[in-house]
């Protein structure tokens, strides 16, 4: 990760760089250019993302000691840090949101720059390469990263629960075993829904791919518009998309929880949608300020999941274009499960749902059930 000492590296060489160019020649601007890999590469992406990061970090590791009389770090004169935060539109940003708009009028502890993507292989490049010091990602992405970094991401809460249902535009679907033979439309493809749907169709039976198709789509609002426009007929969706849709096309409607079913099959494992992740390095350097984020984070999940502040949960949901409309917002919040939940409690929670995830397909958390080392407990 670009902690505070790799940043002065880079800047150090940059400046170098920059001042042997201006002698001989002047300046010139660099250019670059970025993309979003599919949501079906995201695996691959990890892999390939932590091999080149590991190779950077070497090479910084190798200079670190001639940055050693650099300015003291932010948290050491008092001054307040910039900490880079992401989050995918959906649930697990949500629980964000008061935190947010605080951030904005400058009444936290610290400086936050915010990123909301659509989709998790957004952020997978920028968290192994330590351009985020915090995100919120789907519970198995955390797994994954942090096997593929060989332990430099760490998982420090919980945020959101069971989010996901299958919604149908008619009346056929009432058990998972009326699923065989139909298609499903879904997103979420390399994470935490693709591998809870497996996991659920499998233990009812149904082999994916053969007894029951699934189309994924990039983004979960891209799905949201296909369903409410009579496109598709059955889909695997999170709140607050499901009530979107509701609200759109009254003749859809929930068919299965798919909480309810991975309790049925599970064996007392949580299904928990969303995490908290924190680069180690950054843990262990800035203990204090990451500790002043989590306690703010709560507080904001407290805040949102205030009844009596629904009303601008549902403001902030749109001027953040989390939701689109206030009042759509207003009626999914309550729907989301929201939730902090940080430390042993934390762990219990997850550890079978890794378990469960490992069994189910190795790969859903990066090749080996995570030791220990994953949980951040402060």
């Amino acid at each position: 990760m670009k902690t505070n000492s790799t940043k002065r590296i880079f800047s150090l060489v940059t400046a170098l760089l920059l001042t042997a160019a201006m002698t001989a020649c002047g300046t010139q601007p660099a250019s670059s250019a970025s993309s979003s890999s599919s949501q079906a590469q995201t695996s691959a992406s990890v892999q390939e993302e932590a091999s080149s990061s590991q190779t950077a970090a070497s090479e910084a590791a190798s200079s670190e000691a001639s940055s050693s009389q650099a300015e003291e770090s932010q948290s050491e004169t008092g001054e307040k840090l910039t900490i880079q935060v992401a989050a995918l539109k959906g649930p697990t940003a949500l629980g964000m949101m008061d935190l947010m708009e605080k951030g904005e009028a400058g009444e936290t502890a610290n400086n936050y720059e915010f990123t909301l993507a659509g989709a998790p292989d957004e952020l997978t490049g920028k968290i192994i390469q330590g351009e985020l010091d915090i995100a919120a990602v789907p519970t198995n992405l955390a797994a994954v990263l942090y096997n593929k970094t060989q332990g430099q991401v760490q998982l420090a809460a919980l945020n959101t629960l069971g989010v996901l249902y299958v919604v149908e535009n008619g009346d056929t679907i009432h058990s998972v075993a009326d699923l065989k033979g139909k298609t499903i439309y879904a997103t979420g493809k390399g994470s935490t829904p693709e591998y809870a749907l497996n996991y659920i169709l499998t233990q009812n039976g149904l082999t994916p791919g053969v007894d029951v198709t699934v189309e994924y789509k990039s983004e979960h609002a891209e799905l949201a518009t296909l369903l409410a426009a009579g496109e598709a007929d059955i889909a695997l969706l999170p709140q607050p998309f499901v009530t979107s849709v509701l609200t759109q096309n009254d003749q859809i409607r929930v068919a299965l929880d798919l909480t309810e079913e991975w309790n049925k099959v599970s064996g007392g494992s949580v299904l928990t949608m969303g995490g908290v992740i924190v680069q180690k390095a950054f843990a262990q350097e800035h203990p204090e300020a990451l500790q002043a984020f989590l306690e703010e984070y709560k507080a904001s999940v407290d805040f949102v999941n205030d009844s009596a502040n629904l009303e601008q949960a549902g403001a902030l949901a749109e001027k953040y274009g989390i939701i689109a409309k206030a009042a759509m917002a207003q009626k999914a919040i309550p729907e989301c499960n929201i939730v902090f939940i940080a430390g042993e409690e934390m762990k219990s929670q997850v550890a079978g749902f890794f378990q469960v995830l490992f069994e189910a397909d190795p790969q859903s958390v990066g090749g080996q059930v995570p030791d220990e080392g994953i949980y951040y407990l402060g």
